[in-house]
């Protein structure tokens, strides 16, 4: 087929670009012990924002409640559910009768991010902490408005969780890569700090809110490999940038591929059921990033591994890896959100479908009682 010469052809040549600029990047995790991770008694997903809506069906899944909410609005029919590239998730998680709400990337406009949080019920005051997975515009898009119009009624301590310095560093499309923009933003420091919010970076397994922990730096020891997508700068411009001097100065001061050296995933610990990781966006490997939370935790049963997968530029043989690596940690359920793309859902159904759940926008998640 044409169109998977054309995907082949982009991955051995991206691939082949990130390969020559792997030394710029530490690609070896340090051994670390795993550390003593909450154990939640239920879990609550809202996809908040996604790519694609679906009409409203009854879920049946024997591990997951799954519920869609309406595209229109119940209150005013005016008002309808915005899909575009990006993920923005709502969080909740319960311990006995302690409960935690956080949000999870911010998708890429705010008024996809604002308005369906009205229509889904997600309250911008009873969010007790933020975390961003990276810094591509269609996970942090929405996030300073937002924080502009809500910010008197969040926490007055309010934390953002961010995988590392990386995060913040300006970054562009590189020349033919697809589904992408030339240039791809910079989350500007200085709009969090005047917004009085407090910035953690997890380059280590951090503990989140006593309930979720973060994966730390996520170890690059799969086959997989960060599938073509943007350039990265590690230096400041304007005010404007990250500051990574020696990443800068192996790179010469010029862009280069990115490794996404600081995304990290979130994660959770379900009390009898195993861990639920969620990988906004993958570029590290989904695979990579399942390993990296076992490894945090010390947690070998997974229950369910969700988020965005970066596989959309992915040939067949390689989505049937994947598939393969996932099918060995034996996942409960596996819910392919955002970038993952439809060939790697074809491959789940080839190889692995009674573990597939799919989703899309306005999609609620229920794991545990």
């Amino acid at each position: 087929m044409p169109h998977q010469k054309l995907n082949r052809r982009r991955f051995i040549l991206g691939s082949s670009a990130l390969l020559a600029g792997a030394s710029l990047t530490s690609l070896v995790r340090p051994t670390q012990a795993a550390m003593k991770v909450p154990e939640i008694d239920s879990l609550n997903i809202k996809v908040i924002v996604d790519s694609s809506y679906d009409s409203p069906r009854p879920g049946t899944n024997q591990w997951v409640k799954i519920k869609r909410t309406p595209f229109i609005s119940t209150k005013d029919y005016r008002k309808a559910l915005h899909n575009e590239w990006g993920l923005a998730l709502a969080l909740e998680s319960r311990i006995g009768q302690e409960q935690r709400k956080m949000l999870l990337d911010y998708g890429y406009t705010p008024t996809a991010l604002m308005g369906n949080m009205e229509i889904m019920d997600v309250k911008p005051e009873q969010q007790h902490a933020m975390i961003l997975s990276h810094g591509h515009f269609d996970h942090f898009g929405g996030l300073i408005a937002f924080l502009q119009a809500n910010r008197t009624k969040l926490p007055a301590d309010l934390t953002l969780y961010v995988g590392g310095e990386d995060n913040f560093c300006n970054r562009k499309t590189a020349s033919g890569a697809p589904g992408h923009f030339a240039d791809w933003g910079v989350l500007d420091r200085r709009e969090l700090d005047a917004l009085n919010v407090k910035i953690v970076y997890c380059e280590k397994p951090t503990i989140v809110q006593g309930h979720a922990f973060t994966t730390g730096i996520i170890g690059r020891t799969s086959f997989e490999k960060v599938l073509p997508n943007t350039l990265v700068e590690f230096s400041k411009k304007n005010g404007l940038g990250c500051e990574m001097p020696e990443l800068n100065a192996k790179a010469d001061g010029k862009f280069v591929a990115d490794e996404h050296v600081h995304e990290h995933g979130t994660a959770f610990n379900l009390r009898d059921r195993g861990l639920i990781i969620i990988s906004s966006c993958g570029h590290a490997g989904i695979v990579n990033t399942v390993q990296q939370a076992i490894e945090a935790s010390g947690v070998t049963k997974v229950h369910a591994v969700l988020g965005g997968f970066h596989l959309f530029p992915a040939p067949d043989e390689y989505l049937t890896a994947t598939v393969e690596a996932l099918k060995k940690f034996n996942p409960d359920v596996v819910i392919p959100l955002h970038c993952s793309g439809p060939g790697f859902v074809t491959a789940m159904h080839t190889l692995l479908k009674d573990r597939l759940v799919t989703s899309t926008t306005g999609t609620e998640f229920q794991f545990g009682g």
